[in-house]
């Protein structure tokens, strides 16, 4: 006898996305963050819709393949709001590929850093 699992009701504070979803008009103040920090001129896909998303506030859920432009989903928010923005990433390389990525995109040393079982206590303490 097969068993299904019951859906849990989604948040009304979330707001999820795929690859499938038609794209939404795009703020122009997001194109002009976009310009400014990381050069380019429009999002891929659903990039703006989840970014507005994020800035609102909303729990966001975002499935995209490899490629699909998740990173700076996550990028151009940290970039454009006040404080820190935390990461979690399983994979040591990939941390190290998204650190050098938005130090290559930014004008300050210190925007972004990473934290793994690599780093001296005198490298933690930087970070």
């Amino acid at each position: 006898m097969a068993t299904t699992a019951k859906k849990k009701p989604v948040s009304k504070k979330t707001t999820l996305f795929d690859e499938k979803a038609p794209p939404g008009l795009v703020d122009p103040k997001l194109l002009r963050h976009l310009q400014e920090h990381f050069g380019f001129d429009g999002f891929k896909q659903n990039q703006g819709a989840i970014i507005k998303s994020l800035l609102s506030g909303k729990d966001t859920f975002v499935i995209m393949p490899t490629g699909g432009g998740k990173s700076l989903c996550y990028q151009l928010p940290a970039m454009m709001s006040e404080g820190v923005a935390i990461i979690v990433s399983p994979l040591i390389a990939l941390m190290k590929n998204q650190v050098d990525l938005v130090r290559g995109y930014s004008a300050k040393d210190n925007v972004a850093h990473f934290l793994n079982s690599t780093l001296t206590k005198k490298q933690i303490k930087v970070v």
